[in-house]
């Protein structure tokens, strides 16, 4: 794994050379497949993954077995290290929505990097209060906003997550299948794509392919938040 590769990272953008290539030391690449569990709920946790390339999805089962998709992570995310952390079994399944390739850290090696490199831990923290944030805040729209409200907090969201700026617009690259989207979203697909629909007509987004483009997303954002 290349050192300078992992500064472009959120929790080792803080790190200088020699913090970085003693890291680099302790990871060990994983590639999967489309479609592929990654991780699978309840089972014991003894590494923590950052994502070189693709997206994966954490997701949870219902009784019914129904999805309930959590997040969507892309390049530079994290996964896995509640279970890292407590030792206890995972919080959710992870599931790769493209070929993936993974850096994995095993559980031993990564708190022995937290205590080698006290601003690992910083950044994590940083990391995971902003996650407590963003779920704070989709909560939020799931119980108190419309249909309409929640599909555009879902797209906010996303374009957090895994947005690109494209050509000066925020461009969510490889949309979701709209089966994803309601299910983030708490609704169904019919009302995804009626919502995706009018907010096209209203002149919010257009579509390209499989790419959603906002036209102006900070006044999108603050419109619905």
């Amino acid at each position: 794994m290349e050192p300078d590769l992992l500064r472009t990272f959120p929790l080792f953008s803080d790190l200088n050379a020699a913090e970085l290539e003693f890291v680099s030391k302790a990871m060990v690449l994983r590639k999967f497949r489309k479609n592929n569990l990654i991780i699978f709920e309840d089972d014991v946790g003894n590494s923590l993954f950052v994502i070189k390339s693709g997206r994966v999805k954490i997701s949870r089962t219902a009784q019914d077995g129904s999805e309930a998709i959590l997040a969507i992570l892309g390049l530079g995310d994290f996964f896995g290290e509640l279970s890292v952390i407590d030792g206890l079994g995972r919080s959710a399944s992870v599931i790769s929505i493209d070929d993936v390739e993974l850096l994995m850290l095993r559980r031993v090696d990564f708190l022995d990097l937290l205590e080698r490199i006290p601003k690992i831990a910083i950044s994590l923290l940083k990391e995971l209060a902003g996650r407590i944030r963003k779920s704070d805040s989709h909560i939020r729209s799931l119980s108190l906003l419309d249909a309409k409200g929640r599909v555009a907090t879902t797209l906010i969201r996303l374009a957090e997550d895994i947005g690109k700026i494209r050509d000066g617009k925020m461009t969510i690259e490889e949309l979701p299948l709209q089966r994803d989207l309601a299910s983030i979203a708490g609704t169904s697909r019919e009302t995804i794509s009626r919502v995706l629909s009018r907010f096209d007509d209203e002149g919010h987004i257009n579509t390209e392919h499989d790419a959603l483009i906002f036209n102006d997303f900070k006044s999108f954002k603050k419109l619905y938040t």
